[in-house]
């Protein structure tokens, strides 16, 4: 007899405790191989294919489209042929290549066998609530290894068991005094699921249909029609939308800031006719063209080289600033998903060429929404080009944890005073947002002064180099 394993969400790192399924890779009764990705997922970071660490015969699925899951929820469950290793190693071990958190890792190479799935007859897609097993097969499957995971990491309430697992979601209702045995889960075996806790704090209105006495979203609930758009819930006072993945990650790091960083802004304008007339004399000649942004990259990084003390955070528990030693430079895109901040690894190390290919191919894959979580963290410093926008200034919120930001507007005519006459240049508006805590006014002024200076005259870059 064949083994049905259920492959749970993993944990995708960086402290993410929740996803939202975007898209199924596979259908229920597809013969899928070890690693191979069966779901594609939205978190807080990026788009993710999660790869299963199973080879075998697709029984079920979990959750619809648009669902949000939270970690170690079931995805799938997956039959697997017998071997003659399986009697004596436990069902996941030599499964993957892949390091997925809650899955461990291949055993070593000797020790790996090849799956044979077994058939399983395939049926019709049977629709079902977010969270739920919406593909099923219709002749009966084998039972499942075990069940979903909501006792798991449950608590107990009031009325006994509380279906729950997610740190975020105790916290959340910890915050705002509710008692989780109150609550109706909408997810698997009535796990509750962060979107119940908010629906009981929104006060969302209850329907007809859709809606729990206590007003959390019951399973008739139709789920979310893309992942890529906040969910929105209808009120008498006006619209509800849902502040989670990218859009709830941003959200929650501007307000940390806020509350965390005593920022301070300066800025100055500058003259950039010479840096314009630079780029165009370096991209008339033969090779990859050279944008506006990497020439400021390039600027920045001479800039935090003079002024080391910009390119650091705070350690608050130990009250120290800690100067970092490498520049991962980030910038600021706007997509379709909202603001990301893509990061260019050892920028200090990199060439105008070599910077202006990195940032090109960042600004691409972030367009697909293809960023992974390692291409998302990890800044040290933020540049934000705000002028694309068509606007001039700007006091940017810091990415935290960094310590500074440098903010550039558009670059436009305008009537200027160079040479002792009158004449129409390219203008820019430079701004620098910053930790008052990592330096003075002098040192930002100083740094600042510094970029005005490269921008204004691009051979003082020169003598730095």
């Amino acid at each position: 007899m064949p083994t049905v394993l259920e492959f749970k969400l993993p944990d995708l790192g960086e402290g993410l405790t929740e996803a939202v399924i975007v898209r199924w890779l596979v259908q229920v009764g597809e013969v899928v191989s070890v690693d191979q990705p069966v779901v594609e997922v939205e978190t807080a970071k990026a788009l993710v294919d999660v790869p299963c660490p199973y080879g075998g015969v697709v029984t079920a699925r979990f959750g619809e489209e648009g669902a949000e899951l939270p970690v170690g929820a079931p995805l799938m469950t997956v039959a697997v042929a017998p071997t003659p290793e399986s009697a004596a190693e436990p069902a996941s071990a030599g499964a993957s290549g892949n390091v997925l958190v809650g899955y461990g890792t291949a055993a070593p190479a000797a020790r790996r066998r090849r799956v044979r799935p077994v058939s399983v007859p395939t049926a019709a897609p049977a629709s079902g609530p977010a969270g739920t097993a919406t593909d099923a097969p219709t002749t009966p499957a084998p039972p499942a290894a075990s069940a979903p995971p909501a006792a798991a990491g449950a608590r107990t309430g009031a009325g006994g068991p509380v279906p729950v697992i997610s740190p975020l979601v105790r916290r959340l209702a910890r915050q705002h005094g509710l008692d989780l045995g109150e609550l109706a889960g909408s997810g698997p075996d009535g796990l509750i699921l962060r979107s119940d806790v908010e629906s009981v704090i929104g006060k969302a209105p209850t329907t007809a249909e859709g809606c729990t006495a206590n007003g959390t979203v019951g399973a008739s609930e139709p789920a979310a029609g893309s992942a890529s758009e906040p969910s929105r819930v209808g009120t008498a006072a006006g619209e509800r939308i849902a502040l989670r993945g990218v859009r709830g990650a941003v959200a929650d790091k501007m307000a940390r800031s806020r509350t965390e960083i005593p920022d301070a802004t300066c800025w100055v304008d500058a003259d950039a006719t010479e840096l314009m007339a630079a780029r165009t004399a370096m991209n008339a000649s033969a090779g990859p063209k050279v944008s506006v942004l990497a020439l400021l990259a390039r600027i920045c990084v001479a800039a935090l080289d003079k002024y080391p003390e910009l390119n650091s955070t705070v350690d608050t528990a130990a009250r120290e600033v800690v100067r970092l030693p490498s520049v991962h430079l980030g910038f600021a895109a706007q997509t379709d998903r909202g603001l990301v901040v893509p990061v260019v690894r050892d920028a200090h190390t990199r060439s105008v060429d070599s910077l202006a290919a990195e940032l090109a191919r960042l600004t691409e894959v972030s367009r697909g929404g293809k960023l992974t979580p390692a291409e998302l963290t990890g800044g040290t410093f933020t540049l934000n080009n705000y002028g694309v926008f068509g606007v001039d200034g700007s006091t940017p919120i810091i990415n935290h944890p960094e310590a500074a930001m440098l903010g550039v507007g558009r670059i436009v005519p305008r009537p200027w005073v160079h040479e002792g006459e009158l004449a129409v240049r390219h203008v820019v508006q430079l701004s620098l947002t910053f930790d008052h805590r990592v330096c003075d006014g002098g040192t930002a002024g100083g740094f600042l002064r510094y970029v005005a200076d490269c921008v204004e005259r691009p051979a003082v870059l020169l003598r730095t180099l």
